[in-house]
């Protein structure tokens, strides 16, 4: 990457970190939906980001959510978790595109489809982690299932809409 690459992505990256802790951080849709852009960081990054790089990445990220919003580690552990998933997510796209070229993570690279195929799985699985830690028992399952699902969709939403106005 370039230097102007690597300048554009950690604008991008601390423009997620400020939009979610200054502004997502109330907003809840019907109680079940909330956002975490956050990891738009995260997942956005060039798909040849070193795994070591991007592990502590999601690591730092996870915590500083995790300072604004005190909840002793569940961010940095989810954002941990997609941060080692990704490169093997990343490598099984690359294997059904058919493509060996640098890959960039958006949606003009990959298609309206293959952006969502990326993206859903991903965000699914950070939802499913926070909330399951956050939950701690199994006694209300289907609420947290319930904020799992409209979380996932709300959020991967708002990553999308960020996408189509974005220039990258």
């Amino acid at each position: 990457m370039t230097l102007r690459e690597i300048l554009q992505y950690s604008l991008w990256f601390l423009l997620y970190l400020v939009l979610q802790i200054l502004i997502l951080r109330s907003i809840v849709l019907f109680d079940y939906a909330f956002c975490f852009v956050y990891i738009a960081g995260i997942l956005l990054l060039p798909a040849e980001v070193n795994r070591t790089l991007l592990l502590i990445l999601g690591f730092l990220t996870g915590l500083l959510v995790d300072v604004f919003y005190n909840t002793l580690g569940m961010h940095a552990a989810a954002a941990v978790l997609i941060a080692y998933l990704r490169p093997f997510w990343i490598q099984i796209q690359l294997e059904t595109k058919g493509t060996t070229e640098r890959l960039e993570i958006s949606m003009t690279e990959l298609g309206i489809g293959g952006y969502l195929t990326y993206l859903l799985p991903l965000v699914f699985i950070h939802h499913a982690a926070l909330f399951l830690i956050e939950m701690s028992h199994f006694g209300m399952i289907g609420y947290t299932l319930l904020r799992i699902v409209a979380s996932t969709l709300f959020t991967t939403f708002l990553i999308t809409v960020i996408q189509l106005f974005s220039k990258r």
